[in-house]
């Protein structure tokens, strides 16, 4: 018996697990097993062209009947969503596509077996020498692949490698095992899981940028912090985002029309902060002195600053004395069609029009580091680095876009490496797979466009692309959703949904304008979060439902702690990114609310949070607006009703039966958005009143049993992070519960099961966490 491979090219079709998903496959087409890069039954493609070229866009089959997810760039720097069920619909400079096939079952069979279930397929353009690989769909339903190098001396006629596809029944866990087989066959970038996280993402943080924009001085920077912490939510770290390096305009006069009626673009002049971050009677202590004011007198424990990739928006200024050891020249951008075409105001971009200085990239190590050395030298603890995706515009001369990008990385990953020893480096603008499939060192990087808080039309969008970015981001980083006001209509649509992000929580209000009762659902009073443990992502059924634009779904994402997990549901329709118009606008919505279900299920990985590999399935949900507890069995649902810009967060719990009408979910801190996050450890003892005599053999798991022995029924012991209102359901009513071996008094529900007690500070810091017990 021959065993067929689960990815294969048959008969001019790509067949994935016997289920076709391509037609009309090409025979110049070149395929090469995945096995030669780990135990993953996936299949490399490229192919062979009649003439070298610097750009080629090759045809690779038909796709109908079937629904994907595509994240593409639809702009420059950044990537969204699209949805659909055939190849016209798969945008230009497509980076990952994930596709179902429209047989089978979402449900597991008890078997294991595969036949009836629902396949996913993984589609990843790659790097494949000088060039860059992306995907696009054409009118005839022909998924396309484009490989590109951004300069035309730099050619080639024959690729082996351009693009990874993978497949199985878990969508989460194919993904993964994809991205695996590709890092073991590029060599050149490592997996989140491999890289070191910086401190900042367990703390709340600041970012002046929102608040001050490039006006921001040392005086608003104090005055920032001091607002924050008198609010009872100290931040622990801050970003001086951009408006302190020393810049300054070219010298010349344009003759160029376009650049005349442009502000000067702006280029850096010196490592060196401007006279803004100097101290006036000791100019020389230069960015130190914030750094020290918000250490020693704000307990600050992460300074971190922003810079361009290039040093500066513009670059660094030729011509100047001190910089010359870097030997920038001028570049002018050169943009790849499909960009061009998903955003078509490049033409005349500030960029394009005046052009950058772009440090030699012999010397570039030698710059970042002199840089980051100076920072770091001041206190500083990291660096958010920007304007990421420029260099593959920058690379004609050079040996192109990815040689350049991979030069650039290696240096700054060097630098970072050497002068910022908790991995300080935040990536942003930083949306191509030229940098991503670089990414050695860098572990966190921002998930999507700006937060926009005068933009009615980008807050449901944001938070859609987020999640579904970090879909593939999230293999290779930890995403960042980026800050927000907690100040405005939609600050707890925001908030809730950095809470269940997995990722750093940091907020640009500008200093008095906050809302402190919605942060210290988010924040401890020592400046600490309770983050989950991966990235946010949508739920399995709402990976190819377009939550933004059809009008009949919310968007679901889940996460994980240690014993729980977390569900945010969110109505995101009404805005998104219009295709015709090149922009994010409004479109029709019914002004009604939009119902859909959740599951325990709903959270992928709930099982793992389960003490006991028999459980059950059964879930204790707390929905945290209402303050609901309910109880449902395995892959039982509840319906969410939700109107636009509303949403919920829900405490996914799997339920521990210690015997017959005794059980129990713990919750967290019920009054924090991610409530779960604060349980850190959980141990269930089974005593001897575990023989029940009050229960008769017509009993069943609703019911509420109460112990009239005089014997435990049993112990739950807990770790448990921070203060404030702890949650938990239990079936009975406890017989006593703990704090540290200090008795409390408790509240119990009879009707919903819902037992609640007071954590009334914080644990004394050399226990880090209060012990909890309560006992049935």
């Amino acid at each position: 018996m021959t065993i067929k491979p689960v990815v294969r090219i048959a008969e001019r079709k790509l067949i994935v697990k016997n289920r076709t998903i391509l037609t009309g496959v090409p025979d110049n087409l070149i395929t090469t097993s995945g096995s030669t890069s780990g135990p993953v039954e996936g299949v490399f493609i490229g192919a062979a062209f009649d003439e070298e070229n610097s750009r080629h866009v090759l045809p690779i089959g038909a796709l109908r009947d079937v629904r994907f997810l595509a994240c593409f760039r639809f702009k420059l720097w950044w990537m969204a969503q699209k949805m659909g069920d055939r190849g016209s619909e798969i945008p230009l400079e497509t980076q990952f596509l994930l596709v179902e096939t429209k047989e089978g079952s979402h449900i597991e069979s008890d078997d294991g077996n595969e036949d009836n279930q629902i396949v996913y397929t993984v589609f990843l353009p790659l790097i494949e020498g000088s060039f860059r690989a992306c995907l696009q769909g054409n009118a005839n339903d022909e998924l396309e692949l484009c490989l590109e190098s951004g300069d035309y001396d730099t050619k080639a006629s024959s690729f082996s490698h351009s693009l990874f596809v993978h497949a199985g029944t878990d969508p989460f866990g194919t993904i993964t095992e994809a991205i695996r087989a590709v890092k073991l066959h590029l060599k050149t970038f490592r997996q989140r899981h491999e890289k070191k996280l910086p401190g900042i993402v367990d703390y709340f943080g600041w970012c002046t940028w929102d608040a001050f924009y490039q006006e921001v001085t040392q005086e608003g920077v104090e005055a920032g912090l001091e607002s924050l912490a008198k609010g009872g939510t100290p931040p622990k770290f801050v970003i001086i985002d951009d408006g302190w390096q020393s810049v300054g305009g070219d010298d010349h006069s344009s003759n160029d029309e376009n650049e005349k009626k442009q502000q000067p673009l702006m280029r850096l002049t010196g490592i060196k902060e401007n006279e803004k971050f100097q101290k006036k009677e000791d100019p020389k202590t230069g960015i130190k002195n914030i750094v020290d004011i918000a250490k020693t007198e704000h307990g600050l424990k992460h300074v971190y600053v922003w810079h361009a990739i290039t040093g500066y928006w513009g670059g660094v200024r030729p011509g100047i004395k001190e910089m010359e050891e870097y030997e920038s020249l001028m570049k002018y951008p050169m943009l790849s069609k499909g960009v061009v075409e998903n955003e078509p105001t490049w033409k005349t971009d500030v960029m394009a029009v005046q052009g950058l200085g772009l440090v030699n990239p012999k010397n570039v190590y030698k710059f970042y580091n002199e840089l980051h050395s100076y920072l770091a030298s001041a206190g500083i603890d990291g660096v958010k680095v920007d304007v990421q995706c420029i260099l593959e515009t920058l690379g004609a001369g050079l040996g192109g876009r990815v040689e350049l990008t991979r030069q650039y990385h290696q240096a700054l990953d060097g630098s970072v490496a050497r002068n910022f020893p908790d991995n300080g480096c935040i990536a942003c603008m930083s949306h191509n797979t030229d940098a991503l499939y670089c990414s050695k060192q860098t572990a966190i990087v921002r998930a999507s466009d700006d937060f926009y808080p005068r933009d009615p039309t980008s807050h449901t969008i944001h938070v859609a692309a987020v999640a579904y970015n970090s879909v593939f981001l999230g293999e290779i980083m930890q995403p960042d959703w980026d800050m927000f006001h907690s100040l405005h209509p939609a600050a707890e649509y925001h908030g809730s949904a950095r809470a269940i992000s997995g990722g750093p929580i940091y907020v640009s209000d500008a200093p008095g304008k906050h809302n402190f009762m919605l942060l210290k659902k988010l924040v401890l009073p020592d400046g600490s979060i309770l983050r989950a443990r991966l990235p946010g992502r949508p739920t399995r059924d709402c990976l190819f439902s377009d939550p933004a634009r059809d009008r009949v779904s919310l968007l679901k994402i889940w996460n994980m702690n240690k014993y729980t997990g977390v569900l945010g549901v969110y109505n995101c329709q009404g805005a998104a990114w219009n295709k015709t118009e090149r922009k994010n606008t409004f479109h029709e919505t019914t002004s009604d609310a939009i119902t859909g279900q959740i599951r325990g299920r709903d959270v992928h990985l709930i099982a793992e949070a389960a003490t006991e590999p028999n459980w059950t399935g059964d879930c204790a949900i707390y929905c945290h607006r209402t303050g609901e507890l309910i109880t449902l069995p395995y892959n039982a649902a509840m319906p969410v009703s939700l109107k636009v810009l509303e949403h919920e967060i829900f405490t996914v719990t799997p339920i521990k039966v210690l015997s017959p009408g005794f059980s129990f979910a713990p919750l967290g801190l019920v009054n924090m958005f991610n409530a779960g996050g604060a349980i850190e450890g959980l141990k269930y003892v089974v005593e001897g009143g575990a023989k029940l005599t009050e229960i008769d053999d017509g009993y069943g798991g609703d019911q509420r049993a109460e112990n009239c022995s005089n014997e435990l029924v049993g112990k739950v012991s807990m770790e448990v992070k921070g203060c404030g209102k702890f949650g938990a359901y239990a079936s009975a009513k406890p017989r006593r519960c703990t704090v540290d071996s200090n008795e409390v008094e408790f509240e119990y529900d009879s009707n919903s099961g819902l037992v609640t007690f007071c954590l009334e500070k914080l644990p004394d810091e050399d226990k880090k966490v209060h012990f909890v017990d309560v006992a049935l």
